[in-house]
């Protein structure tokens, strides 16, 4: 009789356990590399920063804390987790989501994406992944985007200092 595959065990915390600022989601996910980093529970080199945008820079995503019912959030962007894994489902981290934390990379991409093929043409989404060893080397944040003109912030930021690369960039 075969065995039953062993769960998978999530490479960060409960997801109330993680660091976390709405509106940043590049820092969360920055903060989730940086904890699988210091684990050393999986290779680094198995999780990817992914980016989502488009040239419009408003992409619909479904299954947002933020949304209300079935409709969509529009963001500017959003950034969540991938890990691929080397069993034989991968897993989405998205700290902004309604889905399972981890999600199980199937069931996030027809919930939370849903199809190209039903959406006016201004939203299609562009991804671009960052493996996540190179994320923590090169990621930068002044977290100047996220003040209006008259340099107030629009959302309040993450309690910590802002992120710098080595270079201090």
């Amino acid at each position: 009789m075969a065995r039953p595959a062993a769960a998978y065990e999530p490479a960060v915390p409960a997801r109330l356990a993680c660091a976390y600022t709405s509106c940043y989601c590049e820092e969360n996910v920055w903060k989730l590399c940086e904890y699988i980093r210091s684990q050393d529970q999986y290779p680094l080199e198995e999780f990817y920063a992914v980016f989502i945008s488009n040239d419009r820079r408003m992409i619909p995503l479904w299954k947002q804390k933020s949304g209300h019912g079935d409709e969509p959030v529009v963001w500017d962007y959003h950034v969540i987790l991938l890990h691929v894994s080397s069993r034989e489902q991968n897993f989405i981290y998205d700290l902004d989501t309604v889905l399972p934390f981890p999600c199980p990379f199937d069931m996030y991409s027809v919930e939370a994406f849903r199809l190209d093929d039903g959406l006016r043409p201004e939203f299609h989404r562009k991804i671009r992944m960052i493996r996540a060893d190179l994320y923590l080397k090169t990621f930068a944040s002044d977290r100047s985007h996220m003040k209006d003109a008259n340099g107030k912030w629009q959302k309040p930021p993450p309690s910590y200092p802002c992120i710098e690369t080595a270079a201090g960039n």
